[in-house]
């Protein structure tokens, strides 16, 4: 929970990992060059009495996010995006498989998604009935840039791609989640390029688009897109470190999201372990707009437009109650290893909860 203005507020990170880069699982140099990246994003944003050094952020197990998210970085749940990456990790970079570890323990802490690759053709396509069956799936984290042989990257408004997301709605699994933001080197910009969500969002109505990056730096042109297709949201990750060191871009960034998308279409999330959620959902939580912002966009990021974008707005795409979940967590095992259960204490439940 997250303590501002007197009200407590509970936090949903849309956007968590549980890596391992170790030396010991890279194969291919882009495995090392992925995780310099990274490790250059964590260093650029994050002040400094808050920086990794670079083997621990390799590889930091679990424990170490249990405390970073639950105990120390007001995170009351997460979910968890996987990245694969086989071709420059042996053992993957943040599989699914790797993540349910830690969902299984702490169900009520964590959603578990999945992810499919169209280049799998019907191998996947059955891979992805496999996991939704064994994980009860409602999400897929998607990479439209990584590479699988000779090939760089796909395109979510393929033919190939079209018959996945036809899967996700016959199984149900209504959230997808395409990675469309800054590259990763060695990884190529425009495989991760908005446009292709354009025709996916229209061809496929009962789904869910969380574009994660908000398409950056193509904000205009993801802005463009979400405003006409209302099944499009925007995932904050990586443009919330901004809130800190960059107040005035994230007010335009912000800005736009909310004069396009509205206050009901925007999620936080925190990258981890890009950046740790304890200085960030801070730095999210306090940001105010700047007057002639106000102005210009028309809009308020008051106190009723944080919940929403910090949990409410995730947890409705996810069908979480938020007043029951916060009973389960009260009692659940991480509330009492890390003596949180004071915060989730409001009372007998009542006939309406």
């Amino acid at each position: 929970m997250y303590h501002h203005e007197g009200e407590d507020v509970f936090v949903l990170d849309s956007h968590v990992h549980m890596w391992d880069a170790s030396e010991e699982n890279i194969v291919h140099e882009g495995g090392e060059q992925f995780i310099q990246c990274f490790y250059d994003y964590h260093t650029g944003f994050t002040p400094e009495e808050h920086q990794w050094d670079l083997s621990t952020y390799r590889k930091y197990g679990p424990d170490r996010l249990l405390r970073d998210l639950f105990r120390d970085g007001h995170v009351d749940m997460a979910i968890f995006q996987p990245t694969y990456l086989t071709e420059f990790y042996e053992e993957g970079f943040n599989t699914t498989e790797q993540n349910a570890e830690l969902a299984e323990e702490h169900p009520e802490r964590f959603v578990l998604n999945g992810r499919f690759d169209p280049r799998d053709g019907e191998e996947g396509l059955e891979q992805l009935e496999r996991d939704h069956e064994r994980y009860d799936l409602q999400g897929v984290k998607v990479y439209t840039a990584e590479w699988k042989g000779d090939s760089k990257g796909w395109r979510l408004d393929s033919e190939e791609a079209f018959e996945y997301l036809e899967k996700c709605a016959e199984l149900g699994i209504e959230n997808v989640h395409p990675h469309k933001g800054p590259t990763i080197r060695p990884l190529n910009r425009d495989a991760f390029d908005v446009a292709d969500v354009d025709d996916a969002a229209t061809s496929f109505p009962e789904l869910n688009f969380v574009v994660e990056h908000v398409g950056l730096p193509r904000l205009d042109d993801f802005c463009w897109i979400a405003a006409q297709e209302p099944n499009v949201y925007g995932g904050l990750a990586v443009a919330a470190p901004l809130a800190l060191s960059r107040p005035r871009k994230f007010g335009e960034i912000l800005g736009e999201l909310l004069f396009w998308l509205g206050e009901d279409r925007v999620l936080f999330g925190s990258d981890y372990a890009i950046w740790e959620p304890d200085w960030l959902v801070e730095a999210v939580m306090e940001f105010e707009l700047a007057p002639d912002q106000e102005a210009e966009y028309g809009v308020e990021f008051d106190l009723d437009v944080k919940r929403k974008v910090m949990g409410e707005n995730a947890a409705r795409l996810y069908d979480i109650d938020l007043s029951r979940r916060e009973r389960d967590l009260r009692g659940d095992e991480i509330s009492e290893r890390f003596d949180l259960a004071d915060q989730y204490d409001r009372g007998p439940a009542t006939a309406d909860d």
